[in-house]
């Protein structure tokens, strides 16, 4: 039963080891506070509130990895983002997760 549990999580993480390789950007949805405190190597912050209207300066990349403290605030992201209609949207969940396969 362990087994089939470390297979769904290493998945995932393949996942965001090859979406990062890929040239996906990582935004970091935490306040400046927070972000300043550490963060991914390469990633932008742009806090919650603003994700939003921040749309525009998302579009040009093929893949967006949103990340946040615990992964509560990067898949309220995550949903903004696509109902916005942006597609190749990630909930990486905590930065620490993320930062893990950069």
């Amino acid at each position: 039963m362990l087994s089939i549990f470390k297979n769904l999580f290493k998945s995932n993480s393949v996942d965001l080891a090859q979406l990062i390789n890929n040239g996906a950007i990582i935004v970091d949805v935490r306040s400046k506070a927070e972000f300043n405190t550490g963060h991914v190597k390469g990633s932008v912050n742009i806090p919650l509130e603003q994700i939003g209207s921040s749309i525009d300066k998302l579009k040009s990349y093929n893949h967006v990895i949103t990340c946040c403290r615990s992964g509560n605030r990067s898949a309220m992201a995550k949903r903004t983002l696509e109902s916005k209609g942006l597609k190749g949207v990630t909930n990486g969940g905590s930065w620490q997760n993320v930062n893990q396969y950069k």
